[in-house]
């Protein structure tokens, strides 16, 4: 009788990045719920909490220590979520589809390799991918793509994002999901995303999407979408105040993504909003 056999009534989770400030939320929330159970947790080699409980670190020792090898974190999961590092999530999916578990990435700023991987990874695993797992940004983007639908390609469109301090990679994967939204209803290119604005720029044209990150303090993640016409704008904001929304997000697609056919999935069909 295989793990899951055993256990037909939990969903079986590893964490990747786990000692990070996702991967703490992520610990509360499985060790929280009652249909899941944390059997696994991974981190890079040189973190110094290798070999510590991972429940230890949110006041809850379970019993999973912390490990560096991935065979060992997978070894008993259904479902791995990833928010380790851009360098460290091809590893984690290619350890995932070795394991023929389920695959949540909720890591932001990969660069192609790690997508190529990911890609790779999906003809074998069933992969959730997104760069922003709360509820609000999925509703967002569904009612951004209904707005430009009745308003056509009157308005402007500009996207404004704001992180804290410390995030490295810009335009935010969530701005860019937006802009992802913007191009595929009025059939633009990322040719027509103009990142910042300085000197004396030519006119503004009607295909183009400012795209404009802001960076510092502690900001979770703010991201609006300014739709100016004539005489009128409307603009559509999304604020996430505490990145709680994240993870229960993600532990929302581990669980829906056991028992899926291969392939890569967005939060769109884990919420089942209509794809666009």
């Amino acid at each position: 009788m295989s793990f899951r056999e055993s256990n037909p009534n939990l969903t079986n989770i590893a964490l990747a990045g786990a000692s990070g400030r996702m991967g703490r939320l992520l610990v509360e929330h499985v060790l929280t719920a009652n249909d899941v159970r944390l059997v696994g947790a991974l981190e890079h080699a040189h973190s110094p909490e290798i070999g510590t409980d991972v429940g230890a670190l949110v006041g809850r020792p379970t019993g999973v220590r912390l490990t560096s090898d991935a065979r060992t974190a997978l070894a008993h999961a259904h479902v791995v979520i990833d928010f380790s590092s851009p360098t460290a999530t091809a590893g984690v999916v290619a350890a995932a589809a070795e394991h023929g578990i389920g695959c949540v990435v909720g890591t932001t700023g990969l660069g192609d390799d790690a997508k190529a991987v990911i890609d790779e990874a999906s003809k074998r695993i069933p992969i959730v991918a997104a760069p922003n797992m709360s509820l609000g940004v999925q509703v967002l983007a569904h009612v951004l793509s209904e707005t430009l639908r009745l308003l056509g390609d009157d308005f402007d469109v500009e996207i404004i994002e704001a992180h804290h301090r410390e995030k490295k990679d810009a335009p935010s994967g969530t701005a860019l999901r937006l802009a992802d939204v913007v191009k595929q209803a009025r059939d633009l290119t990322s040719d027509d995303l103009v990142h910042g604005r300085q000197g004396h720029a030519a006119k503004r044209t009607r295909r183009e999407v400012g795209m404009h990150a802001v960076r510092g303090g502690d900001v979770v993640g703010d991201h609006t979408v300014v739709l100016a016409g004539d005489g009128e704008r409307i603009e559509l904001t999304h604020r996430a105040t505490s990145r709680a929304v994240f993870a229960a997000g993600a532990l929302r697609a581990a669980r829906w993504v056991v028992g899926r056919a291969p392939g890569v999935y967005t939060m769109t069909d884990v919420l089942g909003l209509p794809a666009k």
